[in-house]
């Protein structure tokens, strides 16, 4: 492999607290019922308009554009406060750190803003090691090729030389759209068998396994 692209919430943060919170505040900002967490989870790493568009009923929709925004007013006042935060799942930032340490060029293709990638690699002391950052301010939502097929122009990787990692039905779909080999994680947000019929070509439980896959030989790494 020569690009790695990893998704971010679900794969990279742990980041479903923050949105389930935010979105829960847009709906009452909406005067209307919030959906349960467990269908706001689901929707998490699409793009955040779409998103709000899948929880609400179809003669709802010309709303979603109005709590989109809701949803960022209470996610900038929640992250300014504190709490809650958005970990980073245990050993994926060594793993990052050593995939860049051997010469792989690295890419994110995130639902999440630009802001809000930016703020969280900052945080983590990773703003320097990814050759490319997409994100829904410019781009249509996963599944849609496009992060994809601009992270690989932006380094110059070809389909067979690039792997998409995600936790998401949508980031598997996504990969298979690109014709790049398709990564789940199982520690995110969408179910193992859900990953497989999304078209995975690989399903991994840890940092450790990924890493096994993506390096010739093998490597280890601390939570």
């Amino acid at each position: 492999m020569k690009l790695i692209i990893f998704d971010c919430d679900g794969t990279i943060a742990d980041s479903q607290h923050m949105i389930v919170a935010a979105m829960t505040e847009a709906f009452r900002v909406a005067d209307l019922a919030a959906p349960p967490r467990e269908a706001i989870v689901q929707v998490i790493g699409l793009s955040l308009e779409h998103a709000v568009r899948q929880l609400l009923p179809d003669d709802l929709h010309p709303r979603a554009a109005q709590m989109a925004e809701d949803y960022k007013a209470a996610f900038h006042v929640l992250r300014d406060a504190g709490l809650p935060q958005e970990p980073l799942f245990p050993g994926v930032k060594a793993a990052i750190e050593l995939l860049h340490a051997r010469g792989l060029a690295l890419g994110i293709a995130t639902g999440k803003s630009r802001r809000g990638v930016r703020l969280l690699l900052e945080r983590e002391g990773l703003i320097d090691v990814f050759a490319t950052v997409q994100t829904a301010d410019t781009h249509p939502s996963k599944p849609d090729p496009s992060m994809i097929d601009t992270a690989m122009a932006e380094t110059g990787a070809t389909r067979d030389e690039t792997v998409m990692i995600g936790d998401t039905t949508f980031d598997m779909a996504m990969a298979r759209n690109a014709g790049v080999t398709a990564m789940g994680v199982s520690w995110g947000y969408h179910p193992v068998p859900a990953l497989r019929d999304a078209g995975a070509h690989i399903i991994v439980d840890d940092a450790a396994a990924m890493l096994a896959q993506l390096l010739p030989e093998p490597a280890k790494v601390s939570p």
